[in-house]
């Protein structure tokens, strides 16, 4: 991913359409950042997780990590910071 690339994800809000002239994040809502990784920059929305459900960490979709369209980067929470999650690798 180049840089120009990079500035795009740069506070976005995973899942939002790119097109989407709000991508940022909305007032209300929780989001933890995710960190290093294909997605790296972008924010996730957490609004309404349990604490165990984030303890589990995610993988989410992305056609940019190393298995390309249908992989999976995965992030994990960082610990002693519940705002970050990071990377841990990607998946098929």
């Amino acid at each position: 991913m180049d840089s120009d690339d990079e500035q795009l994800l740069r506070g976005r809000v995973y899942g939002q359409d790119p097109g989407d002239p709000h991508q940022g994040p909305r007032p209300g809502r929780d989001y933890v950042e995710l960190v290093g990784g294909p997605l790296d920059g972008l924010l996730l929305e957490v609004t309404g997780c349990t604490p165990d459900e984030i303890d589990t960490g995610v993988a989410l979709q992305t056609e940019l990590g190393r298995f390309g369209a249908g992989g999976r980067a995965m992030y994990d929470p960082r610990p002693g910071d519940r705002r970050r999650f990071d990377w841990s690798g990607d998946t098929p």
